[in-house]
């Protein structure tokens, strides 16, 4: 009997902490703060695509692009209205709590990134055209300044920063300039967060397509340029000692039948690297690619309408079940699920009503 009560105890304790690992699923939004109030935050039940407000943080000045630290308990965003950069600390309920902010480093911060190991947070100025990299305090809030690039152009290109994406290992960042129509490429100081021009320095876009924001695949070996003004993807192998992008292909983000004025925003793979998905601001569409991971060649395998207008940000599912989508001038996050095998997206009809939404990340809290 005794041994009968001890196993019964025993498989308690484990059915309680599988319990306490499943944990829950909190969503963060982003905002333009003309109409709403900063960012919005809600726990996500992804059984019945359901989902309850538990926290408005406010934050009147535009928390446009939003970011975490690897060790998720620490929040970063971009304040596209007074040209700042934030850090909140995430509690066990996903709630957030206010840190501090510094000045961008520059005019029109649009866009933040943190470096894979945590050591440094990198903002990108579209107004200015500045780069500027902050180190990371052990305790999460924004330390001093680590660098500050200003790009140049020309008379007639000004230059606009519109965002910084790390390598994997943190030893290279992609700064994609929508200006002068160019990805620079910097080497990172380990120690310092000190930016040095890589050996190829830069890759170069079709005059006019306008480098938005890149992704990386999965297997680090391809690199994916969202070209704002051309509306295209340019694709690029990366050269793995040295951080360099070699040009491959560039790809439209547009049926062949469509006649009007579109803008590419965002680009994000899935998580097994099989298809890459880029939203459309004007055919309110997000394009979808097969991916050839061994040759990093795109194939079109179709268009999903994103059910509002001008598709900002969206975040891909890190489980690979469901796409986000903020529609910046409908005021809704709209839910898809997702076909692992085909890439194709459903509607599910589940939206989220938030004003001017342009950003959208999940977090996982055990």
């Amino acid at each position: 009997m005794r041994n009968t009560i001890l196993t019964f105890i025993c498989l308690l304790s484990a059915v309680m902490t599988f319990a306490q690992k499943s944990g829950k699923e909190i969503l963060y939004i982003g905002t333009y703060t003309q109409k709403g109030e900063g960012i919005y935050v809600y726990e996500f039940d992804r059984s019945n695509l359901s989902f309850k407000e538990i926290q408005v943080m406010v934050n009147k000045n535009s928390p446009s692009f939003l970011e975490f630290h690897p060790n998720k308990k620490f929040l970063y965003t971009a304040n596209e209205g007074n040209s700042t950069v934030s850090s909140y600390a995430i509690d066990a309920a996903g709630k957030l709590t206010t840190m501090n902010s510094k000045p961008s480093l520059g005019k029109g911060a649009c866009h933040v990134s943190v470096d894979p190991k945590g050591r440094f947070l990198y903002v990108s100025n579209y107004g200015s055209g500045q780069l500027g990299v902050y180190l990371i305090n052990s305790d999460g809030t924004i330390g001093a300044v680590a660098d500050s690039i200003q790009d140049k152009g020309l008379a007639s290109q000004k230059p606009h920063m519109h965002s910084v994406i790390p390598s994997a290992d943190g030893k290279y960042i992609y700064a994609s300039d929508l200006g002068i129509d160019k990805i620079m490429v910097y080497s990172v100081d380990a120690k310092t967060g000190k930016l040095t021009p890589g050996a190829v320095p830069y890759a170069e876009v079709k005059a006019g397509d306008g480098p938005r924001h890149f992704a990386i695949h999965p297997n680090g070996n391809f690199g994916y340029s969202a070209c704002e003004l051309g509306s295209a993807v340019n694709s690029f192998k990366i050269v793995k000692n040295s951080g360099a992008l070699v040009p491959m292909e560039r790809v439209t983000m547009l049926p062949a039948d469509f006649t009007g004025k579109s803008f590419a925003a965002d680009i994000h793979f899935s998580p097994d690297g099989k298809f890459l998905y880029a939203s459309n601001r004007g055919h309110e569409s997000l394009a979808i690619y097969a991916v050839d991971a061994k040759t990093g060649k795109l194939t079109v395998a179709g268009h999903a309408e994103t059910h509002g207008k001008h598709p900002r940000n969206f975040l891909v599912d890190a489980k690979g079940e469901l796409v986000l989508v903020t529609n910046r001038d409908n005021d809704n996050v709209v839910f898809f699920k997702r076909n692992a095998e085909t890439g194709q997206l459903t509607y599910t009809s589940k939206e989220i009503s938030i004003p001017t939404p342009v950003c959208v990340k999940q977090l996982f809290i055990d």
